[in-house]
């Protein structure tokens, strides 16, 4: 497969690679020179609690759960 560098420096991962590895936009990688015209990219695994930020913001709002009213239990 080939690709081709954009005036930005950008490499565009073909659509097959993307869907066969499940690579997400956003998902970074590390980039290492091995010799001239040699290179090897290396997907990074999430950090620890990564997105928890994100998703926490994502919650209902304050007030949004109300208490449902139920019985006592003592007597049983």
């Amino acid at each position: 497969m080939t690709t081709t560098v954009s005036t930005k420096g950008q490499i565009i991962l073909p659509s097959e690679l993307r869907q066969k590895d499940g690579i997400e936009p956003g998902q970074e990688f590390e980039v290492e020179r091995i010799d001239r015209g040699t290179y090897r990219l290396v997907r990074q695994e999430p950090r620890a609690n990564e997105g928890l930020i994100d998703w926490l913001l994502a919650c209902p709002e304050k007030g949004f759960f109300v208490p449902v009213g139920s019985e006592s239990t003592d007597t049983l």
